[in-house]
């Protein structure tokens, strides 16, 4: 189910304090990359990439593809910076506990 406008508008401003947790190189999202994108979705749920200035695809495009292949949603590109987000329902969540992409 898509992110409405409020719920993205919500989580960019949760994704302004995060660092980018993964790096594109010049290869591009390969393989091992996105494998570590899943995880880090996962655990954390909302997630920075950066992408390299050398990078051949744009991010636009990388978000899109990874997005896509991964079930996630592209909350912003901002520069060669992307958020994306994928809720989990695994996680453990008690009332009051912060989001899991704070901790």
């Amino acid at each position: 189910m898509p992110l409405t406008s409020k719920e993205r508008a919500a989580l960019r401003a949760e994704a302004h304090h995060l660092t980018a947790l993964l790096h594109v190189g010049h290869h591009g999202a390969h393989e091992t990359m996105i494998g570590a994108l899943d995880d880090a979705l996962r655990t954390h749920e909302l997630v920075k990439i950066q992408l390299n200035k050398s990078a051949e695809e744009s991010a636009r495009d990388t978000a899109s593809r990874v997005a896509a292949e991964l079930r996630a949603e592209v909350v912003q590109i901002i520069g060669r910076t992307a958020t994306l987000y994928r809720a989990n329902p695994d996680l453990e969540r008690r009332k009051g506990d912060s989001p899991p992409w704070r901790k």
